[in-house]
């Protein structure tokens, strides 16, 4: 096979381990793009592979749709990415990746004592949120003395 060989829906489903409706989302999403046949079946380059995989990966370490959209966006769309598109899209990880490490670190050495929900039903909680003055504050909700990369709202 040629790397310019289309695959098919449970091809690449299969190959990347993601479900069909999620392929079929990440295509709405433009994460990932498809032609379709004369009789509308979607085919998709062997490239798509990559994006999967680096989609998977991103999601894996944290990073949002938005971010990993911004990421895909600076990656070629009439080519294969060749090691340096790839190397600079690492360069943005590192970052942001670094912020999380230290985010995760901050946690668990403070996990066992408090872990920043303004329940004042610990000692420590009188000490780092005497009166509960995290409930004055509007800019945190939530688990308010987490690290901000950690109260990134789910959805």
């Amino acid at each position: 096979m040629e790397t310019t060989d289309l695959l098919t829906v449970s091809e690449v489903a299969a190959r990347s381990g993601f479900a069909p409706s999620a392929l079929r989302y990440y295509e709405r999403e433009r994460l990932v793009e498809a032609s379709r046949t004369a009789g509308g079946q979607r085919r998709y380059q062997r490239s798509v592979l990559r994006r999967l995989a680096f989609i998977r990966a991103a999601s894996n370490v944290g990073l949002s749709l938005e971010e990993v959209r911004t990421e895909l966006a600076g990656l070629p769309s009439g080519r294969t990415p060749t090691k340096s598109d790839w190397h600079r899209i690492s360069a943005h990880w590192r970052t942001r990746l670094d912020e999380q490490v230290a985010a995760l670190e901050a946690l668990r050495d403070k996990l066992d004592s408090c872990i920043g929900c303004g329940c004042l039903s610990l000692k420590q909680c009188g000490i780092s949120n005497p009166a509960d003055k995290a409930a004055a504050t509007d800019d945190a909700p939530g688990a308010a003395y987490l690290p901000p990369l950690l109260r990134r709202p789910t959805h």
